[in-house]
């Protein structure tokens, strides 16, 4: 329970946040603990992390939303 409580954006949001900061899968991957494929699996929206994953992921989203606003609205007309 504790661990769906920590803030998460949107699956969309997601892949906006890790390419505004010029970071790909693997790197997040590395981060995080966990392999590549599972990273886009979370930013596809057919998986969600769980526990410290979670936590992990939602920290280093946290932060690049922070450096990296606008990524978090992605712009009308982007796919």
């Amino acid at each position: 329970m504790l661990s769906q409580a920590t803030w998460l954006p949107a699956t969309d949001v997601r892949g906006h946040l890790r390419r505004a900061a010029g970071l790909t899968q693997a790197q997040v991957a590395t981060a995080v603990g966990v392999g590549r494929v599972q990273v886009a699996r979370w930013e596809a929206g057919y998986a969600e992390p769980k526990g410290d994953r979670r936590r992990a992921y939602g920290r280093l989203l946290r932060a690049l939303a922070q450096q990296h606003p606008d990524a978090v609205t992605p712009a009308s007309g982007e796919p």
